[in-house]
């Protein structure tokens, strides 16, 4: 299988966890951000990234990974929507914004997934895949390479593209597993039954997941 170039958009906690656990795994990518300043100077501690403009790494990135607010994915794509064509595009966004309790709210429909509204938004031809913020940044980074491997659940409707996916999990440092298209999305992000922040509660291993899902 070739191997496909990545790009990680944003260097928050999700973006920099993603970025720390590739770096780890030994595979190459591309970070980007509106700061290109501040982009190159936390990428130094990568020896495989490579810092390009958001235009230039959504061009060259096989496999794009917006690790971006939820509300701001939807003016990525419209930005961005002619060169997404034919990308698969991880979407690690949660619909969640601070309550006023000191907690954290659902910002959509309690039925609705982050997932399906984005993937809603793509252009023909590119493919979304609901994984990498199905755990918290400090598990995403500390539970990495485990032994065993902690799972990394994933969804996405487009089956042909999974073994690009679970290759980029495992890089990562993670078990992939598939929970099924992206109408099972809702399961992956916060407040979902497999997500670290619902009901699973905690990382789990491979044996462990299979009896939850």
């Amino acid at each position: 299988m070739e191997t496909k170039k990545i790009a990680i958009i944003g260097l928050g906690n999700i973006g920099k966890a993603v970025a720390g656990n590739l770096n780890r795994g030994g595979r190459s990518f591309i970070v980007a951000g509106r700061d290109t300043w501040k982009v190159e100077e936390t990428a130094k501690e990568w020896k495989g990234a490579q810092v390009k403009s958001i235009a230039e790494a959504v061009k060259e990135a096989d496999i794009i990974i917006p690790a971006i607010w939820f509300n701001t994915v939807g003016e990525f794509i419209t930005e961005y929507y002619g060169a997404l064509q034919g990308k698969i595009i991880v979407d690690v966004s949660n619909p969640i914004a601070p309550d006023e309790n000191g907690g954290f709210k659902k910002i959509i429909d309690a039925q609705a997934s982050a997932g399906e509204i984005n993937s809603e938004k793509l252009p023909k031809g590119a493919y979304l895949v609901k994984a990498l913020g199905t755990l918290g940044a400090e598990s995403l980074s500390s539970e990495a390479f485990a032994n065993p491997r902690k799972v990394l659940f994933y969804a996405t409707d487009e089956q042909s593209i999974n073994p690009e996916v679970e290759q980029l999990i495992k890089d990562a440092g993670f078990e992939p597993l598939r929970v099924g298209g992206i109408d099972q999305s809702i399961r992956i992000e916060v407040f979902g039954d497999l997500h670290e922040f619902g009901a699973i509660g905690k990382t789990v291993t491979l044996d462990e997941a299979k009896t939850k899902i």
